[in-house]
């Protein structure tokens, strides 16, 4: 049986732009802090290493993010690893992580640690402007096997507009979803926290998002990291900690800390429903819905 209580911590992080010895240093400042609450598990934001902004008329190869991307396992999460390990956390950081096997090809990742040591990378399945000046693609959804079971881990627009990400987690068996993101205020409020609490609703999940916060290069982002799940009531969120994007303080730099019963996950979608003889989720049906657009021999093509 799994674990069901959990203490989670995630961070409000102004990175300082192109400055990961000192962002690293800050990051592993908060993982102490967060050891010595008892936190089991600390989320950090999209790019939290480096930084987030990208200069638009900076050639590709002299990016920031190209510059300093490094490998995973690498000398940054090398040293995250070993405080991982002698503190038995769990960790999840945002990174530019270069390709082993080929160098020009740099991702927006999230570097993952265990008490055990490293346990992999997740690259950003889909990116937004302006990151493919500098990144590319991922191909592969990533579940963190836990005492409380798997945990999905995504990144910023991943969660907001693919709600497959959500769904193909929650049906694996995650009752917690991490969020890593760079939210900034040119992209309104709704957004994000539109999506972040319906998912939780639906899904009947948690979801611990960590947002980088304050002026980067020329945006400024919203803060706003919380731990949120199902409330009490019928169809509703309730904020365990920390505040939503668009609330007055939201974009103050501060670690949250909450423990949490991942007992209450319902998971509703994917549970046997005795009425229809299987899950009220279908993907089943789904899949021939997908194969059906696939075959469609207009979309996804560029205009002529």
């Amino acid at each position: 049986m799994y674990k069901d209580i959990i203490t989670l911590s995630v961070v409000n992080f102004n990175a300082v732009w192109g400055d990961k010895e000192t962002n690293l240093n800050r990051i592993k400042g908060y993982i102490e802090a967060a050891a010595k609450k008892g936190s089991d598990f600390i989320v950090f934001p999209e790019m939290s290493l480096t930084s987030y902004d990208d200069i638009a008329s900076t050639p590709k190869a002299e990016k920031m993010q190209t510059k300093l991307a490094e490998t995973i396992p690498g000398p940054s999460t090398d040293e995250i690893e070993a405080l991982a390990k002698k503190l038995g956390m769990y960790v999840v950081l945002g990174m530019p992580e270069r390709d082993k096997d080929d160098e020009s090809k740099i991702y927006n990742s999230l570097a993952i640690f265990t008490p055990e040591g490293l346990y992999g990378s997740y690259r950003k399945m889909h990116l937004p402007a302006p990151e493919p000046n500098w990144a590319v693609r991922g191909d592969e959804p990533m579940l963190i096997d836990t005492p409380w079971g798997p945990i999905g881990v995504a990144i910023c627009y991943d969660s907001y507009c693919f709600p497959e990400m959500t769904r193909y987690y929650v049906a694996k068996g995650a009752r917690l979803y991490i969020n890593s993101t760079a939210y900034a205020h040119c992209h309104g409020p709704s957004l994000a926290r539109t999506n972040l609490e319906a998912n939780c609703i639906t899904n009947g999940i948690f979801i611990a998002s960590a947002n980088l916060c304050g002026l980067d290069v020329d945006n400024y982002f919203w803060g706003g990291s919380s731990i949120m799940g199902p409330a009490r009531e019928t169809w509703q969120v309730h904020y365990y900690t920390g505040l939503p994007f668009n609330e007055k303080g939201a974009d103050q730099e501060k670690m949250y800390t909450e423990t949490i019963d991942l007992g209450l996950a319902t998971r509703f979608l994917y549970k046997y429903n005795e009425a229809v003889d299987g899950t009220d989720f279908r993907p089943d049906m789904y899949i021939k819905m997908y194969q059906d657009i696939l075959d469609d021999p207009n979309f996804g093509k560029a205009k002529q």
